[in-house]
């Protein structure tokens, strides 16, 4: 069943309205008609099942016809610290991260980093990631829109690390402590932090230089390795995200 995402005041009593895009979608694209159902959330604590009252070219009315239990979001709110990619590898990463269940985005700049960061266009730029993480969000089911931080200096990343429970730097020449060996632990004591947050931080193209890790390491990160083959960056992130789902039984459960 198709969801959409509402803000919080039109989210009514018994009705809820459904504006912009989306109501174009319902109507043109899904070619919807009242009586018809579908599932809205407000991205926050409510969630319901709603049938639709009626259709116009810029908002779709419903009637609420069950409150329903959101159910959507993972224990555990993992930030995906991605370091600028190059081209459209960071939709990719929004996207497929979002599905999986990201809670949140870092972007952020480091020694490798070769896309170029323009405060200009930065506005239109992370305004088009929210829109595929909204997709995204929509499309697995989620409960919750992933934010979409803005870009951080190195510094600024490195200040962020002492916010989580668990931080780990994903590093191709690590071959030592993998990513399971620090997440089983993590996974028994799961809950005696609520909510547990952990951060996953994903070097550029070039990967990360070995005074990067260091400083990651000095500022609380753990370096783990993904395994013997080594990954892409827009890869990386999806790769870890997916091990730390399935680590805290957040797959395999209906």
């Amino acid at each position: 069943m198709q969801r959409y995402f509402i803000d919080p005041e039109q989210f009514g009593d018994k009705l809820v309205s459904i504006t912009g895009e989306d109501a174009r979608h319902i109507g043109k694209v899904m070619r919807s008609k009242p009586e018809d159902k579908l599932i809205v959330t407000d991205g926050n604590a409510r969630e319901a099942l709603v049938e639709i009252v009626e259709i116009e070219a810029q908002q779709v009315t419903a009637r609420i016809v069950e409150m329903l239990e959101a159910s959507g979001e993972p224990r555990v709110q993992v930030t995906v610290a991605q370091s600028l990619p190059k081209g459209d590898k960071m939709e990719i990463v929004i996207q497929k991260c979002t599905e999986i269940g990201a809670a949140s985005f870092q972007p952020f700049m480091s020694e490798r980093t070769v896309v170029q960061y323009d405060p200009k266009k930065e506005e239109k730029r992370t305004a088009r990631w929210r829109k595929i993480a909204k997709e995204a969000a929509e499309q697995a089911h989620r409960s919750k829109i992933p934010a979409i931080e803005a870009p951080a200096s190195w510094k600024e990343l490195l200040a962020k690390l002492p916010e989580y429970d668990l931080a780990c730097v994903c590093y191709e020449k690590e071959h030592g402590q993998q990513l399971r060996d620090v997440l089983k632990p993590f996974a028994e004591r799961l809950g005696a932090v609520a909510p547990s947050r952990v951060m996953i931080v994903i070097g550029p193209e070039g990967g990360f230089t070995a005074r990067e890790i260091e400083q990651l390491e000095a500022a609380g990160a753990v370096s783990i390795g993904l395994g013997r083959r080594i990954f892409r960056t827009e890869t990386a992130g999806m790769a870890a995200l997916t091990c730390i789902m399935y680590e805290t039984g957040e797959m395999g459960e209906s």
